[in-house]
């Protein structure tokens, strides 16, 4: 029969796994970090897929597809639940990949000097940040993904010194944040852009959202891309 189907850009996907996670159908999976129609017959072609995507990746199209068969879907959702309870894993994410990591212990000195924070202003998630405040005026914005303070150890002094920092998690956190960001650089006094990013293929989303933000805002602002290895090192551009 032809019918409304989804129909995903690999060129686009950045693998944050997302749309997975939204479809409660299951239809769509990781496959080698890119999101996948599984089986045509689990999309009942609602879409609630597409809001969630940060690249633009996903479109309807319509084709020659199996009819949704809700029956099917139901039978593949409790195998796999099953499979969860007998062996949990992580999700489709690359980045949700487990790993241990073993870093050379540092050499310490016998008294410490205390360590004092760099940041200048509350609250910092991109979620709960005003769109107008007093310190935005003039600011260098860093907008950093949550897990870069934790990978790279002088987060402090190198990203957050001097600048006003905003974070969020694409992954975690529901919605997209270009819209919120394209508020906060239209309407206030913005210097310039620092993204602070970790490796993993999610983190992306929050690259995209910037990216988007900036185009949309109207202005024209230097800009800058940071992206830290799991290991907690800055690679490369």
């Amino acid at each position: 029969m032809i019918r409304k189907i989804i129909e995903i850009n690999e060129e686009k996907c950045n693998g944050c796994g997302l749309c997975a996670s939204a479809c409660h159908e299951g239809a769509i999976g990781m496959v080698n970090g890119k999101a996948k129609l599984l089986r045509d017959d689990y999309c009942d072609g609602l879409g609630n897929c597409l809001p969630v995507c940060p690249t633009g990746a996903i479109t309807f199209i319509e084709r020659e597809a199996a009819a949704y068969d809700e029956a099917a879907v139901q039978a593949h959702m409790r195998a796999q639940a099953q499979a969860e309870q007998e062996q949990p894993l992580a999700c489709g994410c690359p980045g949700s990949q487990s790993r241990v990591l073993h870093h050379a212990p540092a050499a310490q000195p016998q008294m410490a000097a205390p360590t004092v924070s760099e940041l200048r202003q509350w609250p910092v998630q991109i979620k709960l940040a005003p769109i107008n405040a007093p310190y935005f005026t003039g600011a260098h914005l860093l907008i950093a993904a949550d897990c870069t303070a934790y990978a790279y150890a002088n987060f402090h002094q190198d990203f957050i010194r001097g600048k006003i920092t905003l974070v969020g998690c694409p992954k975690l956190d529901e919605g997209d944040y270009s819209e919120k960001l394209t508020e906060i650089i239209r309407c206030n006094e913005i210097k310039s852009v620092t993204v602070v990013r970790m490796e993993v293929p999610c983190c992306g989303g929050i690259e995209h959202a910037v990216r988007t933000a900036l185009q949309n805002s109207g202005k024209f602002l230097p800009w800058q891309v940071v992206v830290i290895s799991t290991e907690g090192e800055v690679i490369p551009a």
